[in-house]
């Protein structure tokens, strides 16, 4: 073997060292907190978003936006919350796991859910917590499930079960830590190990909460906002409208506290952020439970220090809240599973959608069944139950809103629209041009010059339904029909209306 010269073996001796101790400095760069900020029922009303009433009233939403990644066409899988809950903490369609039906694998004991009327997932399927879990994530969650699917909390969340909680409650009120701004208390300094990354949910009440935590100075008088024309011009819905606005100044003062919480504890700087709502306003008809922009579109905002975000940014590209699944597990470093609906936003992979599906099953004794497609210009919407008007039966019956539609309707004071909109037998196919008219008040469906643009979205649905083996098209289980109607049938808003007839079978 031939020999190295002196100065050889010296040279390639520092070499070795600069390497060793070049390796020893370096530090590995630790994983991300990821916490997810999940209001109900908000749509986009903030300034960031173009919202020129709330432009300059929502500091701390848009200051997430600045810092990080606005997507400005985000949609919902479900206009409801347990469906839309479903799907995001697994990644996949409540459709293909047969939790798409508003409140299901419940029960009415308030106890534990018996195995006859337990939906359960895939045993393939691991929830979005347990997997981040598996990569070394401490879980908490600040707040509600809502799941249609029968779990054991405590394998989820490390932290955030109510003392009440037996394994296989109903998943959703019982599994509930109420919101508070206690934000030391089973959250991120619930850990021991305080070097460990975790992954979180914190619940705010969004449109739930209307005025409630608005800044002093900032709330908006009750009637201040005049509705979009679907709606008649009343006082009712005037408020209804205004609560809307408002509960999104609220929730940005409670996100600027949460902000505020992470910072003190020191533990912003290595959080990303992500902030989106479950679905749009419950405030108002129209947008919970159904498949329209006000019931699916949301807001979405990812924020943080990250060499993938660029701070500024606003994504056109049409989005879906399951995305916020299969991101949330990349950024955690998690291998993502084959079976996820979403993609990782960030990921040089990363393809822009086609479309966007919507969905929208049994809410809690309204049966129904709608479908929407949203692509880049278009929404189309099925309706499967045209003959049942749009104010069939349902949980806001009692609520002023619906009794003064009520009442203007039956004294002849809605205008054509409003009466046909509301009253009247929907259209079994709707097609709106979202550009030429937000509100979805033109229906293009019928309309010739429309149809090559009507069979497309049409078959987009129909081989989407194929493909994922759609569940609504079947029969809900009776099990599960029988607990929903052993909830209600003791109260008067239920005993006292023309509900969906599927429900006969148990008086």
């Amino acid at each position: 073997m031939r020999k190295l010269s002196p100065g050889w073996s010296f040279f390639i001796l520092l070499v070795l060292l600069f390497a060793f101790y070049g390796c020893k400095e370096e530090k590995a760069t630790p994983q991300p907190n990821i916490l997810w900020i999940f209001p109900e029922d908000i749509s986009p009303f903030f300034g960031c978003y173009g919202d020129s009433i709330n432009k300059g009233h929502t500091p701390a939403i848009d200051g997430l936006a600045e810092e990080g990644v606005l997507f400005s066409r985000a949609y919902a899988s479900s206009p409801v919350c347990s469906p839309c809950r479903s799907a995001i903490i697994t990644g996949i369609m409540q459709t293909t796991t047969g939790t798409h039906n508003h409140r299901s694998s419940r029960w009415t004991d308030g106890k534990v859910v018996p195995e006859k009327a337990r939906i359960y997932l895939p045993k393939h399927v691991n929830t979005i917590p347990e997997l981040m879990k598996s990569a070394g994530y401490f879980t908490f969650n600040s707040g509600k499930d809502d799941y249609n699917f029968h779990y054991d909390r405590n394998q989820l969340y490390e932290v955030g079960t109510p003392d009440s909680y037996l394994p296989g409650m109903n998943g959703w009120q019982g599994n509930m830590a109420e919101y508070s701004m206690s934000f030391t208390k089973d959250t991120w300094n619930a850990r021991k190990d305080k070097s460990q990354p975790w992954f979180g949910q914190i619940m705010l009440k969004g449109g739930k909460a209307f005025a409630r935590h608005v800044r002093e100075g900032e709330k908006l008088d009750d009637f201040a906002l005049t509705p979009p024309p679907y709606f008649p011009d009343i006082k009712s819905q005037r408020k209804a409208w205004t609560d809307q606005y408002n509960a999104c100044r609220g929730t940005d003062a409670q996100v600027e506290e949460i902000l505020n919480q992470l910072k003190a504890d020191k533990e912003l700087e290595n959080t990303i952020v992500f902030f989106f709502s479950d679905h749009g306003s419950n405030t108002s008809l129209r947008h919970k439970q159904f498949c329209y922009e006000g019931g699916l579109h949301v807001p979405l905002i990812i924020s943080g220090n990250h060499p993938a975000f660029q701070k500024g940014e606003v994504v056109q590209d049409l989005v879906s809240l399951l995305d916020v699944s299969a991101t949330t597990l990349a950024l955690g470093g998690v291998k993502l599973p084959e079976y996820l609906d979403g993609q990782d936003l960030f990921s040089d992979n990363y393809q822009p959608r086609e479309y966007v599906i919507g969905a929208r099953d049994r809410c809690d004794y309204t049966i129904d069944r709608i479908r929407s497609v949203r692509t880049e210009r278009f929404r189309y919407i099925r309706n499967y139950f045209p003959h049942r008007p749009m104010l069939q039966a349902g949980y806001r019956d009692n609520s002023r809103i619906v009794k003064d539609l009520k009442k203007l309707h039956k004294d002849g004071d809605l205008n054509e629209y409003q009466s046909n909109h509301w009253f009247g037998l929907r259209p079994r196919e709707e097609l709106y041009d979202i550009e030429k008219d937000p509100h979805q008040m033109n229906n293009l469906a019928d309309k010739t010059k429309y149809q090559d643009i009507l069979e497309f979205h049409r078959d987009l649905l129909g081989r989407w339904i194929k493909e994922t083996d759609d569940q609504g098209q079947y029969l809900e289980d009776s099990v599960q029909l029988k607990a929903t109607y052993d909830l209600w049938k003791d109260r008067p808003i239920f005993k006292n209306a023309d509900v969906s007839p599927e429900f006969d079978q148990f008086n």
